[in-house]
């Protein structure tokens, strides 16, 4: 990919560039809502597959080769970001890089990442958009469903996956509190993709550094200030190997997955992170609820409820580990998540800012969702990610509004 004006020059010279199903030039962009519109296309089109597109590059029509023309870049970067972001449905996050003119008079080029979206199609004005090998085209139906049949046969896989592990849960007959968990899969890594990690001498601590950088990151700090909640990932502490993997525990789940509590209040609330050679990543968190009595109650009247906080700092927190991992092991390409609850039915959640909890009981005894994300969201809308993810379920509970700071990403 071209990083100076002498690059793209090069490229142009040598006749490497050719307008494609991965690759569009364009001199500039139009102003207005009719090229806001036009733009907002564009990207959608090649958000089926992936692409990038360059500003600033001309095409001779006569002649068929192109010419630098570079453009105005103040706003540039932020009115592309913009319109990703507020036309097209629904809306897409996308990668901008600046090249500057060797003119030192303010114009340049612009390179636009748009990567291939898990939720794609994506609507511009009540249709949607592909492309072809030199053009964007509107979609057919058929090609439509197909898409979305493609999306749901990898929900599907990732769903799989959170129903094994709820199934395999090694405290599924202790106690009463209801449990967290949550599974990663990337979408297109090779089988040893996390082998540099789970295969190293020191993964152990390489794992617990990339846990430290993940809590201390500002962005996951300024997301979930002033809300703490416990056990969370910094309370995996204890290192097991495990078929294909690794993993992090706190104190009560030994080797084998086994559960050994220690005669402590705290025994029933473990969390444990697994890490394996394929990217896979799942999380378990049994503390999702805790048993309280409200003032004035009877004795031996304690009920669980629900802490509407703890899916919200966990899923944070292995979202901005994900991107982590990707760094680590040079993975650019999407994830599939998905989040899950068990022994729900009829727990009501709890804020933290009430003596009293809230009367809005959950109606099932599972919760499930999934979702995909790229690269890009997870650099740039964890958020909504997040919301994706937890939304259901922060409605049901009627908490969604309290954790506004963490399900945006303003």
């Amino acid at each position: 990919m071209p990083k100076t004006e002498a690059d793209l020059q090069a490229a142009v010279e040598g006749g490497l560039f050719e307008e494609g199903h991965h690759l569009d030039l364009k001199m500039a962009v139009t102003n207005g809502k009719a090229g806001n519109k036009e733009l907002a296309r564009d990207l959608a089109s090649f958000a089926v597959d992936g692409g990038t597109l360059i500003i600033g590059v001309q095409e001779n029509k006569e002649s068929r080769t192109f010419e630098l023309a570079p453009q105005p870049l103040n706003g540039l970067p932020e009115k592309v970001e913009q319109v990703a972001r507020t036309i097209p449905d629904p809306p897409l996050i996308v990668l901008t890089e600046e090249i500057s003119s060797r003119a030192g008079d303010g114009t340049g080029y612009l390179i636009v990442h748009i990567p291939a979206s898990p939720i794609a199609p994506h609507m511009v004005d009540n249709r949607y958009f592909g492309r072809s090998d030199k053009t964007k085209y509107q979609m057919g139906d058929n090609e439509v469903v197909s898409l979305h049949a493609r999306r749901c046969d990898t929900e599907a896989d990732i769903l799989t996956l959170l129903r094994k592990e709820m199934d395999e849960d090694p405290l599924r007959d202790v106690g009463a509190q209801s449990h967290l968990f949550l599974v990663a899969q990337p979408t297109a890594g090779r089988r040893d993709m996390c082998l540099p990690v789970t295969g190293a001498r020191e993964w152990n601590v390489r794992l617990h550094t990339l846990i430290q950088q993940t809590r201390t990151s500002p962005r996951t700090q300024a997301a979930l200030s002033g809300m703490g909640f416990n056990p969370d990932l910094s309370y995996a502490t204890q290192g097991h190997r495990r078929a294909r993997g690794v993993a992090l525990s706190s104190a009560g789940l030994g080797p084998g997955r086994v559960y050994t509590p220690e005669g402590r209040a705290s025994d029933e609330s473990v969390v444990e992170l697994q890490l394996f050679e394929d990217g896979s990543l799942r999380l378990l968190m049994t503390r999702l609820s805790f048993g309280t009595s409200e003032p004035y109650s009877l004795p031996g009247d304690e009920e669980q409820v629900l802490f509407d906080a703890a899916p919200v700092v966990l899923t944070r927190q292995i979202l901005e580990l994900l991107l982590r991992i990707s760094d680590e092991v040079g993975y650019h390409g999407n994830w599939s998540v998905a989040v899950g609850a068990t022994r729900l039915r009829g727990r009501r959640r709890w804020s933290g800012r009430s003596v009293i909890a809230s009367n809005h009981r959950y109606s099932a005894d599972t919760y499930e969702e999934s979702t995909g994300t790229t690269l890009a969201e997870l650099n740039e809308a964890q958020g909504a990610v997040t919301r994706r993810l937890l939304g259901p379920l922060l409605r049901s509970l009627d908490s969604e509004e309290v954790f506004e700071q963490a399900l945006n990403d303003k």
